[in-house]
């Protein structure tokens, strides 16, 4: 799969190696590969520098020096992992962040032979469990643990956007301007697409919202039971009641059709 998307080399692409090219036994290609392949494998570290599954995914079954391993060692991986955007003395190896966000979409839109009509965007955060004394660690009391509370956007099975965060956050801090990131990249490749947004009650929020309308965004969010929806579900008891009743043991769902001016005022608090 990665000889025909190019994901490895496409990635590497998106660093850069300052360090002196003939002191240097494993490039960057060969260092994302290691990582990227590494985590899609399980692996819990990467010390063993002479797997031959690796190897063999590297393209590279012996080292062009003989006191070198074929794979590079966990220093080598950190000065990769470590790697700022701008390059120093102690880190010779940068990124080009927004080139590296911008991958995950152009590789969503590779994987379409021609514009769909529409797509569904999926936002969603959800905790990242820590176990240690990590930089920026907080309590989250609805998760119950330490833990970072990441922002992800999916579009089906492809990922578009993976945001690592603090977790002493909203759910939804930082939505806007990511969602607005990956809609501006879809549509200068399918202008014509009609996009749908789609998360939970933690993303409804006035700032995303007033986004999409001006963005022709549809959106389609949960809502948490407030004093005004409890009374509109109130007013449509005898609804309810007037149903036929569902067979015994069988699940049953209402469907109630509120208007715009509700759900505004629902959210805002007008």
């Amino acid at each position: 799969m990665d000889r025909a998307i190019g994901l490895v080399k496409r990635f590497a692409a998106c660093f850069q190696d300052r360090r002196r090219p003939d002191l240097i036994e494993h490039d960057v290609r060969t260092l994302v590969m290691q990582r990227v392949f590494g985590i899609a494998l399980g692996y819990e570290d990467l010390i063993d520098r002479h797997d031959p599954v690796m190897a063999v995914l590297a393209g590279k079954l012996e080292a062009s020096r003989a006191a070198c391993a074929p794979l590079a060692g966990k220093s080598t991986l950190n000065r990769l992992e470590l790697s700022r955007a701008t390059p120093s003395r102690y880190h010779k190896i940068s990124h080009d962040a927004p080139a590296i966000e911008r991958l995950f979409v152009d590789l969503f839109l590779d994987a379409h032979t021609r514009a769909p009509a529409q797509i569904t965007l999926d936002l969603d955060a959800t905790d990242d469990p820590l176990h240690g004394h990590q930089e920026g660690r907080f309590f989250h009391a609805y998760y119950d643990g330490y833990c970072y509370l990441p922002l992800y956007i999916f579009c089906g099975r492809h990922l578009l956007v993976a945001k690592l965060r603090r977790s002493n956050i909203d759910a939804a801090a930082g939505a806007v301007a990511e969602t607005a990131r990956i809609v501006a990249g879809i549509r200068q490749r399918w202008p014509k697409v009609r996009i749908l947004l789609r998360a939970d009650s933690g993303f409804a929020r006035d700032a995303l919202m007033d986004w999409c309308e001006q963005n022709r965004v549809d959106f389609l969010f949960g809502l948490a039971r407030n004093v005004r929806l409890r009374r509109r579900l109130r007013m449509n008891s005898r609804l309810r009641a007037s149903c036929a009743k569902p067979a015994p043991d069988q699940p049953a769902s209402f469907w109630i059709s509120a208007g715009a001016r509700l759900i505004v005022g629902a959210v805002s608090g007008a």
